[in-house]
């Protein structure tokens, strides 16, 4: 995984959510129709972990803490139980939409389109700028005016090191690049920025976020 993705990345997934937004944009319509946040609701999984969700402004419902599920192919960062109190758990990519069907009712990995979506909302719709990223990092890390809570919570590599705990907080997409590689969101503490990167390797273990709706 690396620390930063190259504009190119962020742009591919982009290019047809622009489009939309333009295509209303020229016909005199809103850009997205804005959903309000929701209070909090609670879904809670077949272990007995609870997880706050909310309605975030693409409509979707995203769970607001990091999936804690034991599964195979889960893991502490540093094999340390307080990390994943902390952080949550850390999964290859296989195990992550497992333990996200796991939690039942329509719940998945959000795919990169909608990771998209949702930084383009916080970011104000000001395209792939640094400044959309480093306003959509603000809004949706912890404490941000978005209620979305991420983390950083590090990764394991393939080998079973730890990195970037801290510094960096690694989200899975469900979106494939091909057997090995998927997209992931990168929350990057040193630029203060959230990208959309296109190395993830799928025997790395990185945090988990699930969403339900269309």
């Amino acid at each position: 995984m690396e620390s930063a993705a190259s504009p190119s990345c962020w742009a591919i997934v982009a290019m047809t959510f622009v489009s939309m937004l333009s295509n209303d944009r020229a016909h005199g319509q809103p850009a997205v129709a804005v959903a309000p946040v929701a209070r909090d609701t609670v879904v809670v999984d077949q272990q007995g972990h609870h997880y706050a969700v909310k309605t975030m402004q693409d409509g979707l419902q995203w769970m607001t803490v990091n999936l804690q599920t034991v599964l195979p192919g889960s893991f502490c960062y540093d094999d340390a139980a307080a990390q994943c109190a902390r952080y949550g758990r850390l999964y290859t990519w296989k195990e992550a939409g497992a333990g996200c069907a796991l939690l039942g009712s329509d719940w998945r990995l959000p795919t990169a389109a909608e990771w998209q979506r949702l930084t383009l909302l916080q970011g104000r719709f000001s395209g792939d700028t640094m400044a959309a990223r480093r306003l959509a990092f603000q809004q949706l890390m912890t404490g941000g005016a978005a209620g979305f809570e991420a983390v950083l919570g590090g990764g394991r590599a393939p080998e079973g090191g730890y990195a970037r705990g801290e510094a960096h907080g690694f989200y899975w997409t469900s979106t494939s690049l091909d057997s090995s590689m998927a997209y992931y969101g990168n929350f990057a503490k040193g630029s203060k920025a959230l990208y959309l990167q296109t190395d993830g390797e799928k025997e790395e273990a990185l945090s988990v976020r699930c969403v339900r709706g269309k």
